[in-house]
């Protein structure tokens, strides 16, 4: 498994890291399978959040790898704060609140990461800034960063904030190209061409954040898997052409798209099934050529201007 340094951090991280937002469907035993898998696949990062099966999931990741100091040293944990119910919540004794119960459930001290999960329009950024002092202060919390925000909020918060903001969470894939195809269709006069999100891509590189991407194999809003979906023939069509060129699954393969881009983005796999995730693992170590990555992105539905 490939490492790479997160953000402008000192962390060394997997490339291909475990979401933790399911974990709370399986079993203790099955839980501890999914992460042995990882963990033997080089998987040295694992994403949480408190809202995942409304806490229930970092309770039982904790339970099922049997946490200990030992442990704990191996591993590099990220946890979110941010949605309360239906609405955002940025507020100073909402993020310490979060990070305490997410510490108990987790059963550590210190969190490496800790991310805003999704804007709230009511933020203070120096009720943000007070929140992050304390917790870098008494270490409970290491390293920060963001989730599906954009540049201007970014800057905004960077504005008041001491601590790096080392990365930003956001949905990526071949299905769910925005920050590419914006990037690619300047100064046309098409949907592909609308700059939704303020060059986030471009932003993350000139910033040394990294883009961490939630849903990979995922299309729309969250819709659907597209691979092996029957509405989408031409990039499954594509994929198993790849698949066997490189003796891998074609999870493997959309990963490897992702990882192919000199963001170095992170990509995030919340698989819960243990021979999948093995599988997409392997994804660490292909390079797709220019030629495969272009063929995958057109294939997806896209056109090149």
């Amino acid at each position: 498994m490939k490492q790479m340094q997160l953000g402008s951090s000192s962390l060394q991280v997997s490339n291909i890291a475990l979401g933790c937002m399911r974990m709370n469907e399986l079993s203790i035993d099955a839980a501890e399978k999914v992460f042995r898998t990882a963990f033997e696949a080089g998987v040295n990062f694992f994403d949480h959040a408190d809202v995942y099966g409304g806490g229930d999931s970092e309770d039982i990741f904790a339970r099922a790898v049997g946490m200990n100091d030992d442990l704990r040293e191996k591993v590099i944990l990220q946890s979110k704060a941010g949605i309360r119910g239906n609405s955002f919540d940025f507020s100073k004794s909402h993020i310490l609140n979060t990070v305490d119960e997410s510490l108990k459930r987790l059963q550590t001290d210190y969190l490496d990461v800790l991310l805003l999960h999704r804007p709230d329009a009511l933020m203070e950024p120096g009720e943000v800034a007070e929140a992050f002092d304390s917790l870098h202060a008494s270490g409970k919390v290491r390293h920060f960063g963001v989730s599906n925000q954009h540049p201007m909020q970014i800057e905004l918060l960077k504005q008041h904030v001491k601590q790096d903001l080392i990365t930003n969470q956001l949905q990526f894939g071949l299905m769910h190209s925005l920050m590419i195809d914006q990037g690619l269709n300047v100064n046309m006069k098409n949907d592909a061409a609308v700059m939704r999100e303020g060059g986030l891509l471009e932003y993350s590189q000139l910033n040394n954040m990294t883009v961490q991407a939630w849903s990979p194999f995922q299309y729309g809003m969250m819709e659907g898997v597209f691979i092996g979906n029957d509405k989408f023939p031409e990039v499954n069509k594509k994929l198993s052409e790849l698949a066997g060129r490189y003796q891998v699954t074609e999870s493997a393969i959309a990963a490897a798209w992702i990882l192919r881009h000199p963001a170095r983005i992170q990509t995030i796999v919340g698989t819960m099934n243990p021979e999948r995730l093995a599988g997409i693992a392997e994804a660490s170590e292909i390079t797709l050529t220019r030629e495969e990555w272009y063929d995958l992105y057109q294939s997806a539905g896209n056109e090149l201007p």
